[in-house]
């Protein structure tokens, strides 16, 4: 009897624990999900009243829509000019900072600043830097002789612009998460190695990587998730009357045009359906892969 009452109070508060996240979760996610799958087979009237049930018409007019397309392929294109950079650079910080190095915790704080600074304040000093005209960059391409690119109304090159932005602004936290996998790779390892006579090379693709693995499966997961859903960057920095807007509109900016500058909130919400079975598909064929090269101690 008192084995049970015990087993029905850790039952009790392992649930009263984790009840915050889950409500969070159900309130901040999983209703948002079927609010906005109901809302896209409707067309919405301003401010959201006057609905109007138009079943699939939606989903029809979005599959022929060729902007939609434009956006599906920035939107991938952006995530991997992004993604793949970005773990590399930090991972190779990581190891770094992982050594013997002096200042390691101001280098920490540094690299992390751009991740805790206000997008808005982020783009518009980059919009700055870009400024064909003014801009830093600019000035110093002519400095050594190089003519003055259009950063951001070029439709060839605005969205490796906005890419190294997204780049610049994330290395920070995925070179924290895989620092924090880094440090928890037992030292011995390393001895053993060294005793071997293995070269840091060798130590670096025959150790780190595959025990860093889980900690880097988890930082690609949701630096896909985050590069799929880019928006503010995109936004503060291209117009739509821009030469370049088709060349770097995501799914997400193309849904607050639809949502809130056209109300039409049922075809952005079909947008935002989109973007989802994209990431879902993308998740389901990582968590599979990973059996392959994922290592678990």
């Amino acid at each position: 009897m008192k084995k049970t009452n015990k087993k029905r109070a850790e039952w009790y508060w392992g649930w009263f624990m984790v009840a915050p996240t889950t409500i969070g979760l159900i309130v901040l996610n999983i209703i948002p999900i079927f609010q906005t799958l109901y809302l896209s087979f409707f067309k919405s009237g301003a401010f959201g009243k006057g609905n109007v049930f138009v079943g699939l018409e939606n989903y029809k007019k979005m599959l022929s829509d060729p902007q939609v397309w434009h956006a599906v392929r920035n939107t991938l294109g952006y995530t991997c000019l992004v993604v793949p950079v970005t773990i590399v650079i930090a991972l190779l910080m990581a190891v770094a900072l992982n050594g013997k190095l002096k200042g390691k915790g101001l280098y920490r704080t540094i690299y992390f600043i751009p991740m805790v600074a206000a997008p808005a304040a982020v783009t518009m000093v980059w919009k700055w830097l870009y400024n064909n005209q003014y801009g830093l960059i600019n000035h110093m391409l002519n400095k050594i002789g190089i003519s003055s690119v259009n950063w951001i109304d070029n439709p060839k090159v605005a969205l490796i612009s906005v890419s190294i932005i997204g780049i610049w602004s994330t290395i920070g936290y995925s070179m924290v998460l895989l620092l924090a996998g880094l440090q928890e790779i037992p030292g011995d390892y390393y001895e053993a190695s060294d005793i071997d006579g293995a070269s840091k090379v060798k130590q670096f693709f025959s150790i780190t990587i595959p025990l860093v693995s889980p900690t880097l499966f988890f930082v690609l997961v949701t630096s896909i998730i985050t590069a799929m859903q880019v928006f503010d960057v995109i936004y503060m920095m291209i117009d739509v009357t821009s030469p370049s807007y088709d060349n770097t509109v995501s799914l997400v900016y193309l849904f607050y045009n639809n949502s809130f500058k056209y109300s039409n909130k049922g075809y952005g919400s079909a947008i935002v359906m989109l973007l989802l079975l994209i990431i879902m598909i993308i998740t389901v064929i990582q968590t599979k892969l990973q059996k392959k090269w994922v290592n678990y101690m």
